[in-house]
C-alpha cells in the first residue's frame, strides 16, 4: 500500500561486508520492493569460520547474477540511486560491493551513497514505521555489542560496549568449544531450547559494576571449565547451552533496562544477528519498563534491505558519494556523519 506524502525514490542496496551477498530495492512510497540474499555458510563451514579471501571471491561470483535476478523480480531496469556498505567489515569483501556499486551507479547515471553497516542494522526496525527518534539501540552481533542513544540520523552517542568478546562472538566460540557445527550461534540457541537454564550457575559479567559496558570472555571461560570438569550425562550439552544463553540474555536485558533508567528513554531498538535470538526477544518484550522494537528475523542478519533503507534515508537528505571509493574496515558508529530530519 502506498504511503501518503511519500517520496517515490527507489534505492538499490548492496551488502557485502562479510559472508552474505545481499541486494534489495527500497521504494519511498511502497517500501521494500524485493530482496535477494546468498549465504556462504556452506563454503566456510569446512574451516569453522569465515575465510576472507574465499568470501571476496564468492561475492564477485554471485553479485551480478543476484542483481539480474532482483531487477527481474522487481520489474525495474534501474533505480534512482545505488547504496552500498563501505564499512565496517572485511576489507576485500567491502571492496567488491563498493566498487561494483559505484561502477553501477556511474553506468546508470545515478548518485551513489556509502552506508555504514551498523547503521543499516540500527535502522532496519524503523522500516515498518513503528518507532522514531529518539531511541536507545542495542546492537548485538558477532562483531559488536553496544548500547547507543540515537537522537537523529547519524547522531549516535555510545553509552556502553563490550570490552572483549561481542555477544555473538561468545556464542560462536562456545559452540566451537562444545563441538557444534558452524555457524555456532544458532546451534547454541537451538540446543538451549532443550536444556535447563539453571543447570549451571554461570556468572553475569559486569552487572555488579556501574555503567553500561559488557564483558563476555570470562563467561566463555566459565563454560569451558564446566564442560571440562562436569561428568558427561544425557543432555549435558543442552544444559550448558541453555545456562550460557540465560547468562548472556540476562546481562543484555539488565543493561538495556539500566540504560533506559539512566537516559529516561523508553523506546529500545534491538538490531544485529543476535536480535533474532528468541529468548532475548521474549524477555525484552515481557519487560513493562521499556518498549522494544525488532526488525523481522530475516532482516536481523546481514542483508541488502537494511542497506537500501539506510541509503534511502541518507539520499533523500542530500548525501552523495564522489567518484572515489573509501572503504572503512574499522568505523565506529558514533563517528558517523549527522543528518537531521528523519
Amino acid at each position: 500500500m502506498e504511503k501518503t506524502g511519500c517520496n517515490s525514490i527507489r534505492v538499490l542496496g548492496i551488502e557485502t561486508s562479510c559472508d552474505e551477498t545481499g541486494l534489495a530495492i527500497y521504494d519511498g512510497c511502497h517500501g521494500l520492493l524485493g530482496q535477494v540474499l546468498y549465504s556462504q555458510i556452506d563454503i566456510h563451514a569446512e574451516y569453522g569460520g569465515v575465510v576472507p579471501e574465499l568470501a571476496s571471491r564468492d561475492h564477485i561470483r554471485k553479485i551480478i547474477p543476484l542483481l539480474r535476478q532482483l531487477l527481474d523480480e522487481c520489474g525495474v531496469n534501474k533505480t534512482d540511486a545505488v547504496a552500498f556498505t563501505v564499512g565496517p567489515g572485511l576489507s576485500g569483501a567491502l571492496m567488491v560491493g563498493a566498487m561494483f556499486g559505484r561502477a553501477l551507479a556511474m553506468g546508470w547515471g545515478v548518485p551513489a551513497v556509502g552506508v555504514h553497516h551498523m547503521e543499516g542494522h540500527l535502522l532496519a526496525p524503523l522500516m515498518q514505521g513503528q518507532v522514531s527518534f529518539p531511541f536507545l539501540a542495542l546492537l548485538v552481533s558477532g562483531g559488536h555489542t553496544q548500547i547507543l542513544s540515537a537522537q537523529a540520523l547519524g547522531d549516535y552517542e555510545l553509552l556502553g560496549e563490550s570490552l572483549d568478546d561481542a555477544a555473538g562472538e561468545a556464542f560462536d566460540k562456545v559452540a566451537k568449544m562444545l563441538g557444534l557445527d558452524y555457524p555456532g550461534g544458532p546451534q547454541v540457541a537451538a540446543r538451549a531450547t532443550r536444556g535447563r537454564d539453571n543447570a549451571f550457575d554461570f556468572p553475569r559479567p559486569m552487572l555488579d559494576r556501574p555503567g553500561l559496558d559488557f564483558s563476555f570472555s570470562g563467561l566463555k571461560t566459565a563454560v569451558r571449565l564446566a564442560y571440562e570438569h562436569t561428568p558427561d550425562y544425557p543432555g549435558r550439552i543442552e544444559d550448558l547451552c541453555a545456562s550460557f544463553q540465560a547468562a548472556v540474555v540476562d546481562v543484555l536485558v539488565q543493561k538495556c533496562i539500566r540504560a533506559s533508567r539512566m537516559t529516561g528513554i523508553r523506546n529500545l531498538v534491538i538490531a544485529g544477528g543476535v536480535a533474532a535470538n528468541q529468548s532475548l526477544r521474549a524477555q525484552l518484550m515481557a519487560n513493562p519498563t521499556i518498549q522494544t522494537y525488532f526488525a523481522p528475523p530475516q532482516l536481523c542478519t546481514d542483508n541488502g534491505a537494511m542497506i537500501a533503507y539506510a541509503g534511502y534515508q541518507r539520499f533523500v537528505q542530500g548525501e552523495r558519494m564522489g567518484l572515489s571509493v573509501d572503504i572503512r574496515p574499522r568505523w565506529p558508529l558514533n563517528r558517523h556523519e549527522v543528518l537531521k530530519g528523519l
